[in-house]
């Protein structure tokens, strides 16, 4: 047996009620309910704490929630938007087949075609302006040069493919031909 299990065995049940009260003298009542009111404060403190966390996860979650869901959804509006377009498509090719005439079906697809262009401008979209400015490589895509004595070089001639933009970003380059110096001859 060591001295200190020797040392706990020799106390008698007297001695340890002893020694609780002069620890308890020794604090005192006002160190007890100090200690009281402290372990209170501590505790409440603690189940605040506990609660921010759970509040933090769960906006976390929410806004995870919320950002997946535009997400999703972002293109909602422009679909909403293009069918429109589609019916009138349809309608246009449903009263070319009925009617077997060509202009009836041309002009249904003209109305169509703008309303398109319409579409596209209610969010945001821009025709890239092109023919007779010249050459913008951030604008346009240039497909090929021809040789003219009409136009500076580097004129944008012709547009092959719309390009388009939305506020300061392209969406898609023109795709052009463009001048060159005619060959000297």
């Amino acid at each position: 047996m060591s001295d200190e299990t020797a040392n706990q065995s020799n106390l008698s049940p007297d001695a340890l009620d002893q020694a609780a009260a002069a620890f308890a003298e020794s604090v005192g009542t006002g160190g007890v309910a100090q200690l009281t009111e402290l372990q209170s404060k501590i505790d409440d403190l603690q189940g605040r704490l506990m609660r921010s966390y759970a509040d933090l996860e769960n906006y976390r979650r929410r806004v995870q929630r919320d950002q997946d869901d535009a997400r999703k959804f972002e293109s909602l509006r422009l679909v909403r938007d293009l069918l429109p377009g589609l019916d009138g498509l349809n309608r246009a090719i449903s009263t070319g087949e009925q009617t077997g005439d060509k202009q009836v079906l041309l002009d249904g697809i003209r109305m169509v075609a703008q309303q398109f262009r319409d579409i596209l401008k209610l969010h945001s979209a821009e025709q890239i302006e092109s023919v007779g400015r010249p050459f913008d490589p951030n604008l346009h895509e240039a497909l090929t040069q021809i040789p003219s004595a009409d136009h500076e070089p580097m004129t944008v001639l012709q547009e092959v493919e719309v390009g388009y933009r939305m506020h300061d970003r392209v969406v898609r380059p023109a795709r052009v031909i463009v001048s060159c110096a005619p060959p000297q001859g």
